[in-house]
């Protein structure tokens, strides 16, 4: 069973996957249930969190 570290890896390797995934996810939901501004606000939080490419805080380590 993968570890925390392993998975990071991986959302760190594909975080342009994730990211056009939680778009896809997000567009869906706004369809199916409305509320679009909601839903974008959360698929924009969780592409932040995921992956780093796009984040505002530094992966632990790697802090200036």
């Amino acid at each position: 069973m993968p570890g925390f570290d392993d998975l990071k890896k991986l959302a760190d390797e594909h975080d342009d996957k994730i990211d056009a995934g939680l778009d896809k996810a997000g567009d869906a939901a706004g369809e199916k249930f409305g509320h679009a501004d909601q839903i974008d606000k959360g698929v924009d939080w969780a592409q932040e969190h995921t992956g780093s490419g796009d984040q505002g805080n530094p992966t632990p380590g790697n802090e200036e």
